[in-house]
This record gives structure tokens, sequence and C-alpha cells, in this order.
């Protein structure tokens, strides 16, 4: 058994030196027994599984990866992918991660115009992408081979044609929902952050799109059409979506109740709040946990009012 307060959260990882440069490629193989830790740091990571299925986590989103899977992650969001072990608990997974700064991307957005058409890609980026164009994800494992071989100029040579590559596919989705960040976006008007930050900070109160208006000082009109325009979805979507993300970081961190974790995070009765959470994650909350438990802890349930876990 194990206690609640013994559980971990997502922690900051620092990456190996990249020896003076900006691109860092290596491989790895991981067994299904190994550990698998919620981490973050500071760099992007471009992630290629050639070998292994399992779970993969991304800020609030759970998925499946298996060979071909092709994700990148943004700075400071965690991630972890957790091997399936199947029959042979020494089931592998294999890995090709290609490591790079926020520096490297900022000082060629800022000083090279033409860069700028990317912005989009690297907006998408902070909440995870997940490549799906079948016949794309082939040709850029080519480029993996060849960043691996290359070094100095010629690597970043590469590597941009990757990333143009990659801005250029079509067949993606962006995996955590925006409201699992902190608001640092700093292409959107400054009153539309503050919105933001207020809305974040009071999500669970019944606040309304009245009170978010006059916070900023706004019509309410032009707030509902500029807050659809920039973060395209409705204000009670964006609220409910954030309430959701903290109920998932409740249901994998702590020990409390559906029901508890239901009206902290603002819904007024739990049917609703089962409602909403499958619309947005495709599972109840009962089977979020489960998984996620399993995935992250090896453990499947809980012992109930004690806040022990029980391992399976």
């Amino acid at each position: 058994m194990i206690r609640n307060k013994e559980r971990i959260q997502p922690a900051f990882k620092p990456l190996d030196s990249m020896g003076g440069t900006s691109i860092r490629y290596f491989e790895q193989d991981k067994s299904a027994t190994q550990d698998n830790c919620l981490h973050y740091h500071d760099d992007y990571e471009l992630h290629l599984t050639t070998d292994g299925e399992g779970r993969v986590f991304v800020g609030d989103y759970m998925g499946h990866f298996a060979p071909q899977s092709l994700i990148l992650i943004g700075p400071n969001l965690p991630h972890c992918w957790v091997n399936q072990s199947g029959d042979n608990d020494d089931q592998g997974c294999t890995e090709r991660i290609i490591n790079f700064s926020p520096e490297l991307v900022s000082a060629h957005t800022k000083g090279v115009p033409e860069m700028q058409a990317l912005t989009p890609f690297w907006e998408r980026a902070q909440y995870g992408i997940e490549f799906l164009d079948v016949d794309a994800i082939a040709n850029i494992q080519q480029i993996f081979d060849d960043i691996a071989a290359l070094s100095g100029f010629r690597r970043v040579l590469r590597f941009w044609f990757l990333i143009d590559l990659l801005a250029a596919v079509t067949e993606y989705r962006v995996l955590s929902d925006a409201a699992y960040l902190s608001c640092k976006d700093d292409t959107k008007s400054v009153r539309l952050d503050q919105a933001v930050a207020y809305i974040i900070e009071n999500y669970n109160t019944g606040i309304t799109l009245e009170q978010v208006a006059a916070h900023i000082g706004m019509s309410v009109g032009h707030f509902s059409r500029l807050f659809k325009r920039e973060t395209g979805c409705r204000y009670i979507d964006f609220v409910n979506g954030i309430k959701i993300n903290k109920a998932c970081e409740q249901l994998t961190h702590s020990d409390r109740s559906i029901t508890e974790i239901c009206f902290d995070v603002g819904f007024n009765n739990i049917a609703n709040f089962n409602r909403r959470f499958y619309d947005v994650k495709k599972m109840t909350p009962s089977e979020y946990r489960r998984v996620a438990l399993k995935s992250l802890y090896g453990y499947k349930s809980f012992s109930g009012a004690s806040g022990l876990l029980v391992s399976q």
C-alpha cells in the first residue's frame, strides 16, 4: 500500500548538457519495468517511437502510443511515456528523441522575418502536438537519421528543414487543453491575458462572462467576440475545460472522492460533472482515475475512506 502523500507530482528533470550545441539527438531503449516518471523540462522535445506501445501522458491528455508515433512537446509541459508490458514484463520501447532550446526558436523567430510564418506552429507546440500523417512521418524518419549523423551547422540546417516539414503537416491533433497551462502567450492582447488569468484564478466560483468583461473594462459583447476569436471556443466551454482539467489533476494526484472533486472544481451537481467530463475526455472520471493510477503508479484503486491506494 502507498499513502496519497507519497505520490509524486510532475518533477522537473534537467536534461544532460547539450555540449555547446542547440540541438541534441539521442536514442534510448526502455523496458516495461523501467521507472516512468511524469516530468517536464525547459527544452522542446520531438519524440519518435520506433518500437513498443503503451500509454502517453501530455499535460492533461492521456492516450496511446505505438510504432511511428511522433509527438512534439513544448517547454515545461509535463509528459510521460509508460510502456505496455503485455505478457512479457521485459517488453521494451525504442525511442528517438530530438531536444532543442526555446532560445533557438525565439532567436530565429525574432531575427528572421520568414520565421514569423511558424508562429502558430510554436503556439500549438506549447500544448503538445501528435502528428498523424503516416507518409509524412515516414519521410521524417529519414531526417532523424540525417540529424543523428550530422553535427555543427549542417545539423542546424537539417533541423530547420525538419521543422518546416512538421509545420506543414495538416493531419495532427493538439493534445493538452489550453487551460492546463499558465497564460504566457505574448501574441494576444494584454487585456485578454488578464481575462484568462482572472478566469483561471476564479474558475470554481461561478464566475460569469459579465464579471470577467467588467474586470478588464470591456463591454460584454466586445469581450465575447474577442474571446471566441482568440481562443477558438466559447467562454462557457473554456471555463468548463478548466474545471475538467483541474479535476484530472486531482483524480491523478489526490485520493479525494469524485463527488468532492466535482464540487471543488465548481460543478454544482455530480450528473452535470460526469456528463461534461465524458464530453471532454471520452471516459468517466472513475475510468480516467483507474487508467491514470495504473499507468503512472502501478495501482488500480483506492481503498475508500482510509485514503490508501491498493496495489493490483
